[in-house]
């Protein structure tokens, strides 16, 4: 007995040790990749003022008279972001709601794996169903839609990041304990009513979470952009037009057209901080957003 016990325990020990080691790896990455971003942007802004860098609405790093205002860059990362998420949030949450209270189980088990075989799909074919495909369909109902614009990304964008929002909300859902939807039946709600108002509210918190990575997915997206978006770093908040994205921007540096030691090339990092810092943003309004409906519900 006692020498069950102790491996028992040396074993315990064992497993503790790797998950610490675990989360304490994945703390270690983080703290790089901020330190890098961190360590590269700061000769970047002994060039470039901070007032300058974040109110200019120039960016050409790679002209003969370079200007580096991040504006369009965030301008046209903000619009793809934002027509993604029109298209995501409500197609994913209806596919969580069906899957979760309406499909059959047969039905269900069939759905999701084809749902979640859109995530597996490489971007930059995304990118070229966007340019081939999405762009001339939208033109027959907008003739005047230029070849590359915001629009075009912005709904394949959409399309590509439903399964993460549709899966994790719809295992949120079913993670709701069954006495809230008996309950809500023994006081006459039909299963629409419940799924509305009981199991959706119930499941806010896990529901959040799958809009944060929706989120987080389509501001860090890059070929879909790249590809059908123009690579024109144009200060617009239209999506009819085309424009550029911080990571597409990335991308294109990273051609190798300037030199490294270049302040054009440093700028990758100073824009690479700035994606990093508004990726934060949203998960911390997401955080509260989520603190505040748990204190309602």
């Amino acid at each position: 007995m006692l020498r069950r016990l102790r491996r028992r325990k040396i074993r315990d020990r064992v497993i503790e040790s790797l998950l610490l080691l675990s989360g304490l790896f994945a703390v270690f990455i983080t703290a790089a990749i901020v330190y890098i971003l961190v360590s590269e942007s700061i000769p970047f802004f002994r060039h470039i003022r901070l007032v300058e860098f974040f109110t200019d609405t120039m960016w050409t790093p790679m002209f003969d008279s370079p200007r580096f205002g991040i504006l369009p860059l965030l301008a046209g990362t903000l619009v793809t972001t934002f027509v993604a998420l029109c298209v995501a949030i409500p197609c994913g949450i209806i596919i969580a709601i069906y899957l979760s209270e309406f499909a059959p189980h047969r039905v269900r088990e069939v759905v999701k794996p084809f749902l979640e075989l859109l995530g597996a799909v490489p971007t930059v074919v995304y990118g070229y169903f966007a340019l081939m495909m999405v762009t001339p369909f939208l033109r027959h109902f907008l003739p005047d839609l230029p070849g590359f614009n915001m629009l075009s990304p912005g709904l394949v964008i959409g399309i590509m990041i439903i399964p993460y929002i549709a899966s994790v909300s719809e295992d949120a859902m079913r993670s709701v304990p069954n006495y809230m939807r008996e309950g809500s039946y023994a006081m006459g709600a039909t299963r629409f009513q419940t799924a509305v108002r009981v199991v959706v509210p119930g499941a806010i918190s896990g529901i959040a979470a799958a809009f944060i990575l929706g989120i987080s997915r389509a501001v860090g997206e890059t070929m879909v952009v790249a590809v059908a978006g123009g690579l024109q770093p144009n200060l617009t908040w239209n999506p009819m037009e085309s424009a550029a994205t911080i990571t597409a921007f990335i991308v294109q540096v990273s051609l190798g057209d300037l030199p490294h030691d270049s302040i054009g090339y440093q700028s990758i990092f100073a824009a690479g901080l700035t994606l990093m810092v508004t990726t934060l943003i949203f998960n911390i309004a997401g955080f509260m957003l989520t603190r505040r409906f748990r204190e309602v519900y």
